[in-house]
């Protein structure tokens, strides 16, 4: 048996890691660092320019806060795996978000993420969302005559806003149990108050200090305003699901939905749980649900847009499975959508919703051959890895084919998928994340089995411009539609 190292050997191996002091960085200013050259809605791009002069492991400092930022695919591997015993989300971005009203199972840190994320994974569990599959068709159908009327007006699509409709009313379904059907409303949405909190919550949490907390700007205020609105919704969600409970009492030994399961998790004898979970989780899943997968879905329409042999192959894979009907059916139909799936990979790949990704240390540890003590912040770069031509052929072109079974000898898909992570990695990985890509499979069958892409473009008839506000998304994409005739 090898014996265990000894002091010496202990200290000689401290003497060779290096410490974040010493890592090179781009030259700051005193007080402020970086502050001045990091713009928030391009912070990673602008960091990601840092990384190909500094290397994997650099360091920046944001007045105060110095981060060790990680470019590193196999390091940033481990470091998602190893929460939340090591490392977890900043407690900055913990205590925004319960001050705002959704400290969820996203948000949370500790027992409190412990208690709750069993309960959120069920809800979005396979077996689940199978059995919630014929609502997930009814809502695609009524996505589908939204953009049939949009293309029998010649009318061009506001993309995002349009995704994020469809998301929010997905999510409603599923989690809560509601029928808020946004996609057939013409009123005030939900979603109208939904995308302003990500990108007001992101510019607190990348400000060099909380101003908001001594003076009240205009757009602090309106971000109030979108709040006050979400809680009346949150609130208006969990009185529709007591009132279920109590006229079917049934349900609280099989809870149909996350906002139930909560409801009965709460109201149990000896319960951890907190009203303020319930509203904090659904708070979560509504802004989780909406933005992440409506980002994903706008980047994959604008790439395809931009290459016809990749949207053909999708196109002809699409019709071939669903014959006459133009949206997908059966989940039997979504599992043979393989190359529409791959396509789906290989836009997370290239067009990473979260790029970004904030940890706080929680004891000393040590990330590659750096020293990294309790209480450091680091800033993994997503996208970095996942563009390495070391990992990835021609990193740069939209190849979906390789994300197919057999495509890169030497490769397997899932090598790349332990490369290219955009749900995240390790226990802490996305709950929503078989929900986003049946989603994503529907919206692109529905697509493309019902129109034909007249043109994805911007205002300015430029390239789709990145805006990061907690998550990454292209900036005004309009869309123009043909429908097909069909035949049955």
């Amino acid at each position: 048996m090898q014996s265990g190292p000894s002091t010496s050997d202990t200290r000689a191996t401290a003497a060779r890691l290096r410490r974040i002091a010493d890592l090179p960085g781009p030259r700051g200013l005193p007080l402020l660092g970086n502050a001045l050259q990091v713009q928030s809605s391009r912070m990673h791009q602008i960091v990601e320019q840092w990384s190909r002069v500094h290397g994997e492991y650099f360091r920046i400092r944001i007045a105060s806060r110095e981060m060790l930022v990680v470019a590193n695919g196999e390091s940033i591997a481990a470091i998602l795996r190893d929460r939340p015993d090591t490392f977890q989300r900043t407690p900055r971005l913990s205590a925004m978000a319960q001050a705002s009203g959704f400290g969820g199972v996203f948000s949370s840190n500790g027992q409190a993420w412990r208690r709750q994320r069993p309960m959120v994974m069920a809800s979005f569990d396979p077996a689940h969302i199978k059995s919630y599959f014929p609502t997930l068709v009814k809502v695609t159908e009524r996505f589908a005559r939204r953009w049939q009327r949009a293309a029998r007006a010649g009318a061009a699509i506001d993309l995002q806003a349009d995704l994020m409709r469809y998301t929010v009313d997905v999510t409603a379904g599923l989690a809560f149990g509601a029928d808020i059907n946004t996609l057939e409303s013409d009123r005030e949405v939900i979603q109208q108050h939904l995308d302003k909190v990500l990108p007001a919550l992101f510019k607190r949490l990348m400000a060099p200090f909380d101003y908001w907390r001594y003076i009240r700007l205009p757009a602090d205020r309106a971000f109030d305003r979108h709040l006050t609105a979400l809680r009346a919704a949150v609130e208006g969600f969990i009185a529709q699901a007591r009132d279920r409970i109590s006229a079917d009492p049934s349900l609280r030994e099989r809870p149909t939905n996350l906002i139930e399961a909560m409801i009965v998790a709460r109201d149990a004898a000896g319960s951890e749980l907190t009203d303020a979970d319930v509203s904090g989780n659904v708070f979560t899943m509504l802004l989780a649900g909406e933005d992440t997968t409506a980002n994903t879905l706008a980047w994959l329409i604008w790439l395809l847009a931009r290459h016809p042999e990749a949207a053909r192959r999708a196109r002809d894979e699409v019709r071939a499975a669903l014959g006459p009907a133009g949206v997908p059916q059966t989940l039997e139909q979504c599992s043979t959508l393989d190359y529409v799936e791959a396509c789906v990979h290989e836009t997370m790949r290239l067009k990473p919703v979260a790029p970004i990704i904030l940890q706080h240390t929680l004891r000393d540890t040590v990330v590659a051959d750096i020293d990294v003590p309790a209480g450091s912040l680091l800033m993994c770069l997503m996208r970095p890895p996942s563009v390495d031509a070391r990992q990835f052929p021609q990193p740069e072109a939209f190849k979906p084919e390789r994300w197919l079974a057999g495509a890169n000898p030497g490769q397997a898909a899932s090598s790349a998928k332990r490369v290219s992570m955009p749900f995240g990695a390790g226990p802490r990985i996305c709950p929503g994340r078989y929900l986003a890509l049946l989603e994503m499979k529907m919206v692109t069958g529905m697509l493309l089995g019902g129109f034909e892409i007249e043109s994805v473009s911007t205002e300015d008839g430029t390239d789709a411009r990145e805006h990061l506000a907690l998550t990454m998304a292209p900036v005004g994409l309009r869309l123009k539609l043909q429908a097909i005739a069909r035949q049955a």
